[in-house]
């Protein structure tokens, strides 16, 4: 009986391990941002899987050169048409090549990348929500890490613990 509880104290162990530890994520392999865009406005380039310089281009852009890992801006064409969606390739120095998707918006925005028109002789101030990249961005911090694993460690010793005092109060 006592392998039995211990198995299962070790189980317990390693489902609660399993499901605390971080996930790998996929890393995108080219970025264009913002993914929508009014004509005019600029658009940040990069290249996160590419181990070398790259090479961004599309119809509504000029060439940009993207150091290695860093990014490029890019001003997208005012004559750029609304609505529609554009290719931006990507060559990657010693990778493969890959492409992207920019959409050229619609209607007028008060976008931070857009370059502002001034209608008035007061400055106009962007309102509404700037989107951004979150918490999706940042890695794991030492600290979130040591939380983590002192929560999983105390939860694998709490069910051993259990299980063995069960094994024990359970012997005549």
């Amino acid at each position: 009986m006592r392998a039995i509880g211990a198995a299962s104290a070790a189980l317990l162990g390693a489902a609660a391990l399993a499901l605390t530890a971080p996930t790998a994520t996929a890393v995108d392999s080219f970025v264009v941002t913002p993914s929508t865009v009014a004509p005019g406005g600029r658009v940040t380039l990069s290249a996160p899987g590419c181990a070398g310089t790259a090479m961004a281009s599309s119809a509504v852009f000029d060439t940009a050169t993207i150091p290695a890992g860093g990014s490029a801006a890019a001003t997208v064409d005012w004559d750029a048409r609304r609505g529609a969606v554009y290719t931006v390739s990507f060559t990657c120095a010693g990778g493969a090549p890959g492409t992207a998707q920019l959409t050229i918006a619609r209607a007028p925005t008060t976008s931070s990348t857009a370059v502002p028109t001034v209608t008035r002789t007061v400055a106009a101030t962007p309102s509404g929500v700037r989107g951004g990249l979150g918490g999706s961005v940042g890695g794991w911090h030492t600290g979130e890490l040591v939380a983590g694993t002192a929560l999983v460690v105390a939860a694998a010793t709490g069910a051993v613990y259990v299980i063995r005092r069960r094994a024990e109060n359970r012997r005549h």
